[in-house]
């Protein structure tokens, strides 16, 4: 076991309740919590976490693709001294794991985000806030001070909302926003409307709180239906790079003639993602989508970074005039992906 995993089980054992924490429940691997969640959850809590668009296709195929990549591993090669550092737009992480952007931790666990930056800070890597947060951008700063984080951001038709969020984490510490761009309309996730999910009533997505209060429409996910700007389109990159001095990375691509648009438009990296299966049902495996031979663009640009993400969601870096694409399906994938191209990936649901 390596020192991070270590210091993961000790930081766990210190900081979780006994009854999750006893060993003799032998939770060893990510699979043990997936399953623990699912029989410990409300079922509507849990069908939102697991949720897939309309038949879960591609959900489903994202596990799939990693199951179908083999390792080709070298021997004889000296692996008596290991660093698990990395370095993300400058920054220095101390292993190759990250926290992907995730929507409403307090379902989970009353803390909830806040709990989520303090365990990113202790680990000393990198957090993606999401905008759907159960806790304010302001409480996440709080909880975890010295935390390295970046904010995961929607554009909505009142732009105003937009805006004010990135002047929030600006002013908060954050160190790049995250534009997600696969999300004109929200996907169809059949099991959030046969439970016509809700938030509970003592939950609120806590970067809006007081907007909506007057607000008449149907509620989708915390917020009122229709709120995401449909019109989204590559010029408002340059609107939202005269907002911020802030790194912008773009979460949501899929095909090389998008990447090539995000080179041309001067975004800091790309998250290739499908949000998980739960956006745009039939659209391709990410594993799929970052093989060597589908990843390069033709920017020369020093700066720029590809990242890729999947179900359990991801984060990359880059170095110095190379691109690393990077990351994490449980642990079996995760060193497959570090394997088959480089640096970094996040974890998210």
């Amino acid at each position: 076991m390596c020192e991070p995993e270590r210091s993961m089980q000790r930081n766990l054992r210190s900081s979780c309740p006994s009854s999750l924490c006893d060993p003799e429940m032998s939770l060893v691997c990510l699979s043990d919590f997936e399953m623990y969640a699912k029989e410990h959850l409300p079922k509507t809590t849990w069908d939102y976490y697991a949720a897939g668009a309309d038949e879960c296709c591609t959900r489903d195929d994202n596990l799939m693709a990693y199951k179908r990549i083999r390792l080709r591993p070298r021997m004889l090669r000296d692996v008596s001294v290991t660093d698990t550092r990395a370095t993300i737009q400058g920054m220095e992480i101390s292993f190759p794991i990250g926290i992907a952007p995730t929507a409403f931790h307090c379902m989970a666990w009353h803390d909830g985000e806040m709990s989520t930056a303090r365990a990113a800070e202790a680990m000393n890597t990198c957090y993606i806030a999401s905008t759907y947060a159960t806790c304010s951008v302001e409480e996440i700063s709080a909880a975890a001070p010295n935390g390295f984080r970046w904010f995961q951001l929607y554009v909505y038709r009142n732009r105003k909302l937009s805006e004010q969020l990135v002047h929030r984490v600006e002013a908060h510490g954050y160190k790049a926003i995250v534009l997600t761009v696969d999300v004109p309309y929200t996907g169809k996730r059949r099991n959030d409307i046969r439970n016509n999910f809700k938030l509970p009533p003592h939950l609120k997505v806590k970067n809006f709180d007081g907007i909506f209060e007057n607000h008449t429409e149907a509620e989708v996910y915390g917020v009122p239906a229709n709120s995401l700007d449909p019109s989204i389109c590559w010029k408002d990159i340059y609107w939202l790079q005269s907002l911020t001095r802030l790194p912008i990375i773009i979460k949501g691509i899929l095909t090389k003639e998008d990447a090539e648009l995000a080179v041309e438009h001067g975004v800091q990296g790309i998250i290739v993602s499908n949000h998980g299966g739960r956006q745009l049902d039939g659209g391709p495996a990410t594993a799929a989508e970052i093989s060597p031979r589908s990843t390069g663009t033709s920017s020369s640009s020093p700066s720029f970074r590809m990242i890729p993400e999947i179900k359990l969601s991801t984060t990359s870096e880059s170095g110095h005039h190379r691109r690393k694409i990077n990351i994490l399906r449980k642990q079996r994938s995760f060193w497959t992906n570090l394997g088959l191209i480089e640096k970094h990936c996040n974890q998210g649901k």
